[in-house]
This record gives structure tokens, C-alpha cells and sequence, in this order.
């Protein structure tokens, strides 16, 4: 899923179920290696967690009110409030374990 600043509040901050956002950039290159991990990671998840990512160049308003530094940044949201961050380049396994604790 693509998260933009037009859709967050609805996709993310309203969200039933634990949300995943992955802020990064085309240039970026460790964000390009996180790619296929989101995805598979969204297909692992099915409906018990949304996953997506936000392109911070498309998506600066959001990016800025979230505070992102360096990417890729990763947050877990949940009822609307960010439960879990991280940044760079992070296993699969990792990411799922933390989701299925918060789904």
C-alpha cells in the first residue's frame, strides 16, 4: 500500500489493526533493499496488520510531522499512536514478530 499525505489519517492513524510505515525515497538505496521485504511482509500479514510506505519526497508534510531523519524509518502504529519505531535496513522476521505482538 502507498501512504501519502492525502490518505494517512484515513489508512493509518484510523486503521483497526496495527499499521507498518515504511518512509523512504527512490534515491535511497538501502530503502530499495527493504523494498521486497515490505512486500512480502504485507502478503505474511494478510489482514491482521496493514503495511505500506511513504515516499518522503512525495509525502514531506508527513514525513516532517513524524520527525524523519534518516531512511529507510520505520514505524508501527497503533490507535493512532506510534508504538514502535526503527531505522535502516531491518529483517523480515523481525518486523513480522513485532506485528503479530501487536495484531
Amino acid at each position: 500500500m502507498e501512504f501519502t499525505d492525502q490518505n494517512f489519517d484515513q489508512e493509518v492513524l484510523q486503521s483497526n489493526v496495527p499499521v507498518l510505515v515504511d518512509f523512504w525515497a527512490p534515491w535511497c538505496g538501502p530503502c530499495q533493499m527493504m523494498g521486497p521485504i515490505i512486500a512480502e511482509l504485507a502478503e505474511k500479514m494478510g489482514e491482521r496488520a496493514s503495511v505500506g510506505k511513504l515516499n518522503v519526497d512525495e509525502s514531506g508534510a508527513t514525513a516532517s510531522k513524524y520527525g524523519i531523519m534518516s531512511i529507510p524509518a520505520l514505524k508501527i502504529f497503533k490507535n493512532g499512536v506510534v508504538v514502535k519505531e526503527f531505522v535502516g535496513v531491518q529483517p523480515l522476521e523481525n518486523l513480522k514478530k513485532t506485528l503479530e505482538e501487536l495484531a
